[in-house]
């Protein structure tokens, strides 16, 4: 906990400054709504690999503002966090510019814009950015779906996050078209995970909002997995721990992995990039990169 007592909070901001988040695992992508202080004061002990506190449409406009106070308090009283930490802040021209500018000196990885459509909308938050702090998008428009392989002008942007329902509204789609299988929601997930891949940006599949339907989700989890996804925005702590479990790796595949970075390094000394091993089979460079990269996703 950042404080021991909720009813005696401190009447001004601290000074503490918490540490770059240290690992690349993005396995679940857990929302905080930051006017329920009892899980603001729990973002030090979370198991979610992200944090995103939201200040946009769960957050009432007569309200922003106490919300945007408590993030603030919150996070320059915070030490420690194992999870990435992001705000998910307004849209720029409804109050995002100013959140962020409140917000630069607070101590936190990365910002999440609402509701971008464009290249020069990713360039304004880039100017008014913090450079010490990553760019995230919710993906939510259908401007922004139609361009996204095109909307990375900057390292710094390193992230979008599919905001399905909004999507679908934007595209004129009905929600109740959001189930498993369903072979519209199928392309919109396949094109959002190619084209942010593409442009060298992290994809993160939709908030699932039944959150006791634990079932769903999970099937969600699996699919996705499938598809090519490892992260997953999630409500709350249950649905953290199933998508802890279905993206991350077991010691198996840790193990191949390791196994395989180690065989083709040694064989590579001996500029030999493609041989057959005992264990698994033929082993080249592509195979090599594969084992990279799942070994940098769970450092």
């Amino acid at each position: 906990m950042i404080f021991n007592n909720l009813d005696t909070l401190p009447q001004s901001f601290g000074n503490a400054k918490k540490n770059p988040c240290s690992h690349q695992r993005r396995r679940s992508n857990m929302m905080l709504n930051p006017l329920n202080l009892t899980h603001l004061n729990r973002i030090d002990e979370s198991d979610a690999d992200m944090i995103t506190l939201n200040l946009e449409d769960a957050i009432a406009p007569s309200r922003k503002k106490e919300a945007l106070e408590n993030i603030a308090l919150f996070l320059s009283y915070l030490e420690h966090s194992s999870s990435f930490i992001i705000v998910r802040v307004n849209p720029l021209h409804q109050g995002g510019r100013e959140e962020i500018a409140f917000l630069n000196h607070f101590s936190f990885d990365a910002v999440r814009i609402a509701k971008i459509k464009n290249q020069t909308e990713i360039a304004q938050a880039l100017t008014l950015l913090s450079c010490d702090k990553e760019l995230h998008i919710s993906l939510e428009t259908k401007e922004a779906f139609k361009d996204l392989s095109h909307l990375r002008i900057d390292p710094r942007f390193t992230t979008a996050n599919l905001g399905i329902l909004d999507l679908l509204t934007s595209l004129e789609l009905p929600q109740s078209i959001l189930t498993l299988n369903n072979p519209t929601i199928e392309y919109i997930l396949s094109k959002f995970l190619i084209d942010a891949k593409s442009a060298g940006l992290h994809p993160i599949s939709f908030m699932f909002q039944e959150y006791n339907n634990t079932e769903t989700f999970t099937s969600w989890c699996k699919k996705e997995k499938m598809m090519g996804f490892n992260t997953k925005a999630c409500m709350g702590p249950k649905q953290v721990k199933i998508a802890n479990e279905i993206f991350g790796l077991n010691d198996d595949a840790l193990q191949r992995a390791t196994y395989i970075k180690q065989r083709f390094e040694k064989e590579s000394n001996k500029n030999n990039h493609g041989f057959m091993d005992k264990k698994y089979g033929f082993i080249d460079e592509p195979i090599y990169r594969d084992a990279l990269l799942i070994l940098k996703e769970n450092i």
